[in-house]
Order: structure tokens, then sequence, then C-alpha cells
């Protein structure tokens, strides 16, 4: 009981942390613009506190305060139609230190002053990284299987097992950069081995356009076998079943072979929902154990990654080289959080499975604190806040930068009336969405 509870502390803890950081400096991206355009900031407060607060104290005109409810965190800017539906201030005459007085280009400069912040620290953080750890990657020489047959890849002249040497005949160190360079223009061909022999891979305009059009998929998998690395308790085993234990090797699913990783995630999706018996190599004996596959084509086992099984590489970096270093790690996070979101509306991937809440976040972090770990969680998840707030909905800091867009173009302000709807509509959406993803959460935990 003692082990899962001071799990359990550690990772709130971090959660906390992390997100306290964020959102303070969020909110400073509003605050700081607001004070020099000279509007009056009424609350600064870290998380919501509806009904009471844990903590508050006003220090001349702001009340700064700590709320309960851990879902972000707000400024109050007098004369603005935010969170807190305050209406009273609107029925009266407008004053100079209210945010509907101001110029539109400068709330613009308050709106987008969250986001801005929150761009600039992931940047720093990733750079920051960097330089203190440097960056992990796995040598292309260490591929001693070479690669798996993935269908991007055999489809473009690939096979299953060549080991990729270099590109346009230039060695290549880390093994990430085929997949990132495959579609680079300078980038006319691949070399291979196979079969002890060197061969070319020609990368032509059409094999550019294939991998483009299946940008969600990954083309390169290194080809490892399939041994375990943990089991989990909650493994459903057939009657008497021998169970699983860490080094067994998966060499066949109801006798279909399984040669790596990538062969026995696309296999074991043909028995949802089913009793499978999996052949292992056990000590140089041959077992078979039965055990229940669930719905999301799980049996309740961790294997090896090829980082883990094949080892890794760390490179130095001076702080000048961490620089570009860090913000091409900050870009490559958001174009893959995008991604992620782009195959989620085009039904390539189930919300149900890919929504999460604050649970969901919390479990990201590890049982004991690794700086490392924290400090690239914290860069994500302010990328990704960034990101999330600048969506042009109503209630989020895009939606009011949108409307004050409009207002610049058209040079006609909306009425506060349509404004008070908008971050209703907006505030309603935002809501059924956090408590949607909740509520999958806590299904999560009791299924």
């Amino acid at each position: 009981m003692i082990e899962p509870l001071i799990s359990f502390l550690s990772k709130t803890g971090q959660f906390i942390l992390c997100f306290s950081i964020l959102v303070v400096l969020h909110e400073l991206g509003h605050y700081i613009p607001a004070k020099i355009f000279k509007c009056r900031v009424e609350k600064f407060y870290l998380f919501f506190n509806p009904w009471f607060s844990i903590f508050k104290k006003k220090i001349g005109e702001t009340e700064y305060g700590l709320g309960w409810v851990p879902f972000g965190g707000y400024v109050k800017i007098a004369g603005m139609i935010d969170e807190s539906m305050d209406k009273n201030q609107l029925n009266k005459p407008i004053e100079k230190y209210e945010f509907r007085s101001k110029p539109a280009w400068q709330r613009l400069i308050i709106m987008l002053g969250g986001v801005f912040v929150n761009v600039i620290l992931a940047i720093g953080i990733f750079i920051m990284i960097v330089y203190v750890w440097g960056q992990s990657y796995l040598p292309s020489k260490s591929v001693k299987f070479g690669i798996s047959g993935t269908e991007i890849a055999l489809k473009n002249g690939f096979q299953e097992g060549d080991q990729l040497l270099s590109i346009n005949n230039k060695d290549v160190e880390d093994f990430s950069e085929f997949e990132v360079k495959i579609w680079d223009s300078k980038t006319t061909s691949i070399q291979v081995l196979r079969n002890g022999m060197q061969i070319d891979i020609p990368i032509t305009e059409d094999v550019k356009k294939s991998v483009l059009a299946n940008i969600e998929k990954t083309i390169f998998v290194p080809k490892i076998p399939v041994i375990l690395d943990s089991a989990t308790s909650s493994i459903k085993y057939s009657h008497n079943s021998i169970q699983f234990q860490k080094g067994d090797q998966i060499i066949a699913l109801n006798e279909f072979p399984i040669n790596d990783n990538f062969q026995f995630t696309k296999v074991i999706k043909n028995f949802k929902e089913t009793f499978v018996q999996v052949k292992i190599l056990r000590n140089l004996d041959t077992i078979q154990i039965g055990v229940y596959v669930n719905n999301n084509s799980k049996i309740g086992i961790a294997t090896f990654t090829h980082f883990g099984y094949l080892g890794v590489s760390k490179k130095s970096y001076s702080f000048l080289e961490s620089i570009p270093k860090g913000y091409n790690i900050c870009k490559n996070t958001l174009n893959q959080y995008i991604k992620g979101i782009g195959q989620i509306f085009t039904g390539k991937i189930n919300p149900n499975e890919s929504l999460g809440s604050v649970i969901s976040i919390g479990k990201t972090f590890p049982k004991e604190l690794d700086w490392e770990r924290f400090w690239t969680l914290t860069a994500i998840f302010s990328i990704i806040l960034a990101f999330m707030n600048v969506l042009p909905i109503p209630a989020l800091d895009g939606g009011h930068a949108l409307f004050i867009i409009i207002e610049l173009i058209i040079r006609r302000k909306p009425s506060d009336k349509f404004m008070e709807w908008a971050q209703i509509v907006g505030m309603v959406l935002l809501m059924s969405l956090m408590a949607y993803a909740l509520g999958l959460d806590i299904w999560r935990l009791f299924k």
C-alpha cells in the first residue's frame, strides 16, 4: 500500500508544480501587457475558485489568490467579458482603466500575451534541456537487424531487414534522420545493406509524394525481437496457464510467426476480445501461454523498445548549438500534436482512446522525480497549452483575439451582448469537453 501511495503523491506533486509554472507564466503574459497599457487587473488566480479560495490577498488594486479547482487560472481585467461573467461593470459608463476602452491593437496584445509566453517558455526549456542533458539518439549502426516491413517502406522500394546506411552516400549517425530527410528536396537516394550487398534506393518525387500522403505513418521502424520487459497484474490468463516472465521472447501468436515488435503489433489486432495462444522462448525452451486480448489489442505486457534493446547514444551541445536544436524539437513537438488532433477529426484515431483529463496528464509523470523528464513534459505541455489557447473558440484567448481581428478589419466592435453570448457558448463547449475527458478517465480507472 505504501509504494502506490508514494507513487501517487510523487506524480501529483510533479503535476501541480508543472501546471503551476505554466498557468502562472501564462497569466503573467496577460497581466504584464494589461498593466503596461494601464488596465486595472482586479484578480490574479492560480487555479479556479468557485465559491471560495484556498488563499487570497489584495495588494493595491489586484487580489492575488489560489483556487481549489486545478483546471487552469485567470486574470480578471476590468471591463472585459471573461469566464467570471461579471456584467455589472458593463452596465456602467466606460472608464479609461478598462479593457474595453483600449485601442484594438492593445487589446489584441493583451489577449495573445499568454500564448506568446507559453511558446517562448517551451522553446527556452527545450534549449536548456539540450544544453544541460544533451540529446539521446539511436545510432544508425546499432540497428543491426535492419528495418521492419512497414507498408510505406515496402511500397517505396525498401524490404524487411534492410539496414539503412547513408543518404546520398553520406553516413547518417542518427537513425531518426532517415525518417526526417526522406522528403528533403536534396535527398535523391538512400543506401541500404541487403543480403550482404549495398543497394541504392532512388528517392524520386513520387516517393516523396507517397511519404507525404502517409505523413501520419512511421516509415522506418527498427527491427527487434519481441522481448518482455514487464507484465501487469491485470493480465487475463486462460485456465491453469503459465504466466509471463521478464525476458520471455514472443515468437508466435496462434501459430502466426512473430519476428519483431512491428509484426507483433500488426498481428495481434486480428485477435481482439478473444483468448490467444502466445508461443514464447524461455531459456531455450518453447512454452505456450493462453492470454486474453482486449478491445484495444492489448494483453497487458510491455516489451523492450528499440531504445531499450539496441541502446542509445548521447550527444552534447554548446549553448549556441542548443538554440536551433531546441527550437526544432519544439517545432516538431507542435507538429506531432497538430497531426494527432488532425487524425482525431479525420477519424483515424478514436477520441475515446486518446482523449484524457488531468488524470491522464498526471499519469505521464514518472514515479520518481526525474528533472530531465519533468522539464521535457513541462515544455511539451507549454506548447500544447499555447496551441489550445490560440484556437478561435469563444472563451479561449484565440476566440477573443479573433473578434478583435475582425474588429480591426471591419472597423466595428461587436456588441457587449454578442460577446456575452459568445463567451457562454464557448464556456459550455469547453466545460462539456473537459467533463467528457474526465468521464473517460474515470471510466478507464474503473475498467
